[in-house]
């Protein structure tokens, strides 16, 4: 069974190849997709408040796949005809061995299943899972830092040093967000945090070039490309007379400019495209405002800010700006108290790593990727 934060469409190409169906042919099982609760259709509420999301966490989303596996009928419908009715009425674990498989959220959950219900979970494979819970993460962008090509790694770091020394100027400040597109943000650290947008694309790599993403290395290219300059140069010494800037800086103000462009063209707008200090723009509760579910599941038990490095001695590639207080200030914003929830102060990553942490190990466990 495969299990995650998925929404659950019939699309036969996600049960045709891949996983499912490689695993389902290797023990000539039937592989099943459960839609983890509150995501997609399988949602018990009415709305996405504070109150309402209090039976989103760990535990209660394990017990579901439990009580799954317990109880399930499948109709004859799914089998061949040869297959007896009396085999399939008797699928239910632990009747039947049943093979949990999950990826980085639901590769824990994997992992979790088979430590807390061995007697329904026969055997479990958890790929990239994340069985730490931790609340600064801030080595998920230092990991960037360390694995992107030498040359566009230090351009980057060199870039953003010099844009957050630049930044606390207050008379620099205008003209270096105008430099880059974002006159109309108000927030230093917002500006910050659109100059990382074009990291988030790293993720995306892959070594298959038919489904990786070549967003990361196209922005990596910008920052040593040729292209003409010269505008934001007679622009920027216009602004700041006598004050250079790198030529890096000014390719990668002429990066962001595209994407904001591309984005949010008008200057009046860019508060509202790329502001998070106004809290009003994340308390809307209906049920399409489905990212406040993982924003719940972070803010309560799993963690995962990413702001630069806690230590102003190690490099950063992201602007220090960044910090923990503005990583997890959405989970203040979003979920105010309600009458039975409310949301700790800090997410308490114990619930999740008490259930084994990097130590985590079990009889047919196996961790991959």
């Amino acid at each position: 069974m495969l299990a995650g934060l998925l929404l659950l469409r019939p699309e036969p190409k996600f049960l045709d190849t891949g996983i499912a169906e490689i695993l389902a042919e290797a023990t000539h099982g039937l592989g099943v997709v459960l839609e983890h609760r509150y995501y997609g259709e399988s949602n018990p509420v009415k709305d996405l408040s504070t109150d309402s999301l209090r039976w989103l966490n760990n535990a209660q989303s394990l017990a579901d796949s439990a009580y799954f596996m317990r109880n399930v009928k499948f109709s004859p419908r799914l089998f061949s005809r040869s297959i007896p009715s009396s085999i399939i009425a008797n699928l239910t674990a632990p009747n039947t061995p049943w093979i949990y498989y999950g990826g980085s959220y639901a590769g824990a959950r994997a992992a979790h299943m088979r430590i807390l219900y061995p007697d329904l979970v026969y055997g479990a494979i958890a790929s990239s899972a994340v069985t730490h819970a931790t609340i600064d993460n801030w080595e998920y962008m230092d990991i960037i830092r360390t694995a992107a090509p030498d040359l566009c790694s230090s351009l980057i770091q060199t870039s953003v040093a010099e844009i957050d020394s630049l930044i606390a100027n207050s008379t620099l400040r205008t003209p270096l967000k105008a430099l880059f597109g974002l006159r109309g943000l108000k927030h230093d650290d917002d500006f910050g945090a659109v100059l990382a947008w074009p990291l988030g694309y790293f993720q995306g790599k892959n070594w298959d070039p038919k489904v990786g993403d070549s967003g990361f290395d196209d922005f990596c290219a910008k920052l040593v490309d040729e292209d003409d300059i010269s505008t934001l140069k007679s622009e920027w010494e216009t602004a700041a007379p006598g004050l250079p800037l790198d030529l890096a800086v000014f390719r990668y103000a002429k990066y962001i400019q595209k994407l904001v462009d591309d984005l949010c063209p008008d200057v009046e707008e860019q508060e509202d495209c790329f502001g998070t200090h106004d809290a009003i723009k994340f308390q809307g509760t209906s049920l399409q405002e489905t990212w406040r579910l993982w924003t719940f599941q972070v803010c309560t038990e799993w963690g995962y800010f990413i702001p630069a490095p806690p230590d102003p001695n190690l490099p950063s590639i992201i602007s220090r700006l960044i910090n923990l207080n503005y990583e997890a200030k959405i989970c203040r914003q979003a979920f105010p108290p309600g009458k039975h929830m409310i949301v700790p102060e800090w997410p308490n990553v114990t619930v999740v790593n008490e259930l084994g942490d990097f130590g985590l190990t079990y009889p047919r466990l196996a961790f991959i990727d």
